[in-house]
């Protein structure tokens, strides 16, 4: 084999599918990097890495991607403290779509030079040797090594894999999850911001997709919470876990509901408190929708419209209202009695989890008058939910 052709098609001399494949095994390695060791476990302590999983998963990063562990930690943590406000570092509903899905690496390369970005939300990241002086501050030569290895393996088509490798992340991390991600998609629950899970499943994201249910909870390490949802991430961790390189730490938390339980305790509150946003869900789709349905029957064909427009008004979170919004919410209140009534119990559920200096007893017997006065109503569907609620139980997670 001559020096020519072993600089044409490497040492691995493969053909186009096979660098096509190649390309998919090195991306997939960097975004698991980036998912398991720079989110889930460096930024929100969801698991703990076996030092050998910890640096391979950092140098190959510094390779492919030149990120510095403190400042993508930072910039997250920030990410999520100031979600969707002038603070946020990459919100599209603050700088728009177009700005952060096309802009979005530049805008990750502004926050990680803020040095108070850095102090504040940075902390209890990797301070050794190697992190001061080598992967923070060389970054550099991380990438041009990864380019020299590239053309030795692949030859000519090691330039392509490696701007690929360079592009993966600013693409699909910096465009697509902080972009789209806060843009379009479904929602699961109604947190406070406007995350959304992009798709059920991907190859390419490594599960970060599913980016309504990690705003959700933030500190779990698995982010599907649907049966039909597949997180290829976790099947990494549990990987890693099943040969002693991971821990997990936490995951969602598990609403379970007891028929037999009538009654209203410390652990009802706790059950609905710590699993708010699953119990807000069954709200939704238990309570708000069918009344939604059977004003719709019962409305001619303008009105209907109208309603059918409404289930996301009603049921989104008040912090991402406009004006606009609010107004139309406040019109079909005030024309449908029982929407009104079903919206108004709504809003006193959630005033009941958001009271923080509220001792148990008072919590208790707050949502014992709501369940009283919601099977009062004389709707089917909210009394049928309160009785529901009753049953309600907390659970530790399963890991």
């Amino acid at each position: 084999m001559t020096l020519t052709y072993q600089m044409l098609y490497g040492f691995l001399h493969l053909s186009f599918w096979g660098n096509v494949i190649a390309v998919l095994i090195l991306t997939q390695i960097t975004v698991a990097g980036v998912t398991i060791f720079l989110h889930r476990g460096q930024t929100h302590r969801a698991l703990d890495l076996h030092p050998i999983a910890s640096h391979f998963f950092r140098f190959w990063l510094w390779l492919t991607t030149g990120l510095k562990t403190k400042a993508w930690v930072a910039v997250h943590r920030k990410h999520h403290a100031k979600c969707e406000t002038a603070e946020d570092p990459h919100s599209p509903k603050i700088l728009g779509i177009n700005k952060v899905f096309f802009e979005g690496a530049e805008l990750y390369r502004v926050a990680a030079k803020n040095k108070e970005t850095l102090e504040r939300y940075g902390h209890g990241t990797p301070d050794d040797w190697l992190e001061r002086h080598v992967y923070s501050i060389h970054d550099r030569i991380g990438l041009g090594l990864m380019l020299v290895i590239d053309l030795l393996l692949f030859g000519v088509a090691g330039l392509a894999i490696w701007a690929f490798q360079l592009l993966w992340i600013p693409v699909f991390a910096a465009g697509v999850i902080n972009g789209i991600g806060h843009f379009w998609g479904y929602r699961n629950y109604e947190c406070e911001d406007a995350s959304r899970n992009v798709v059920p499943w991907t190859f390419f994201a490594c599960g970060e997709e599913l980016h309504n249910n990690h705003h959700t909870f933030p500190t779990s390490a698995k982010l599907s919470v649907k049966w039909w949802e597949f997180d290829i991430g976790w099947l990494y961790i549990q990987t890693l876990r099943a040969f002693g390189l991971a821990k997990v730490k936490r995951l969602p938390p598990t609403l379970l509901q007891t028929p037999t339980k009538l009654q209203i305790d410390l652990d009802t509150v706790t059950a609905v408190i710590t699993n708010r946003f699953q119990v807000l869900s069954n709200y939704t789709r238990e309570v708000v929708i069918p009344v939604l349905q059977e004003e719709q029957r019962k409305a001619g064909k303008a009105s209907r419209d109208i309603l059918e427009r409404a289930q996301t008004l009603l049921t989104r979170a008040d912090s991402l209202l406009d004006d606009i919004s609010k107004q139309r919410i406040s019109q079909i209140l005030e024309k449908y009695q029982n929407i009104q009534l079903v919206y108004h119990f709504k809003q006193r559920l959630q005033a009941i989890w958001n009271r923080t200096t509220s001792s148990k007893r008072e919590l208790i017997e707050a949502l014992q008058l709501w369940c009283r006065e919601a099977e009062a109503t004389g709707i089917s569907t909210l009394r049928n939910f309160a009785m529901e609620l009753k049953g309600y139980s907390a659970a530790p997670a399963k890991k």
